[in-house]
């Protein structure tokens, strides 16, 4: 695996930083590895970090008060997860975030955020592009939950994770877009008759 500054060159390779701003990045980050099904973040807990994943994948979950999952989110390579209403605010989670995979993920605690953010001010500009590009996909997803059949939302997750289906169970898939597993299996079948 690459060192922690190689990685930090891998995240930010859009701004020019100076070898002192790559170790100081580098010094912040603390590496954490999880093992496949381990917990993240768990809902009503205290959310102080948002995290960058070099390798692996994972999902953020609600449950509802039936005891239903609805997936919200999978996060694989070169993305960024944490419970933002959480870490935005300080306050507690409520979602839950999983690993569906082995992953190894780069920690950002938000003090530390802002101590990067006040000494490289090139970060400002890269994680304001990140939160615009999150919210405009967010704001897509919604919209297609609302307009889009669940054969459409399909084709769209696969066009947005093309990697992941072989990675992510069949019911994490189905609770992502909404619906049973056996609608997942019959739309999967409908478009393998092409």
């Amino acid at each position: 695996m690459c060192n922690t500054t190689q990685i930090v060159q891998k995240i930010f390779k859009n701004i020019t930083l100076t070898n002192d701003e790559l170790h100081l990045i580098a010094n912040t980050f603390e590496k954490v590895y999880l093992k496949k099904d381990e917990t993240l973040l768990k809902i009503n807990t205290t959310v102080k970090n948002q995290y960058y994943v070099y390798s692996g994948c994972l999902r953020t979950f609600y449950i509802d008060k039936t005891g239903k999952e609805h997936t919200l989110q999978f996060a694989i390579e070169d993305w960024w997860i944490s419970d933002y209403t959480a870490f935005f605010s300080s306050g507690k989670a409520i979602m839950n975030i999983e690993s569906i995979q082995n992953a190894t993920l780069l920690k950002l605690s938000r003090t530390q955020m802002e101590h990067l953010l006040e000494n490289i001010p090139a970060l400002e500009t890269f994680f304001r592009k990140k939160m615009e590009r999150a919210f405009s996909s967010f704001q897509k997803r919604i919209l297609s939950n609302l307009a889009l059949s669940a054969q459409e939302r399909y084709v769209a997750f696969v066009n947005t994770y093309p990697n992941i289906e072989q990675s992510v169970k069949n019911y994490h898939i189905a609770s992502y877009l909404g619906i049973t597993t056996e609608s997942l299996s019959r739309i999967r079948k409908t478009l393998a008759k092409g």
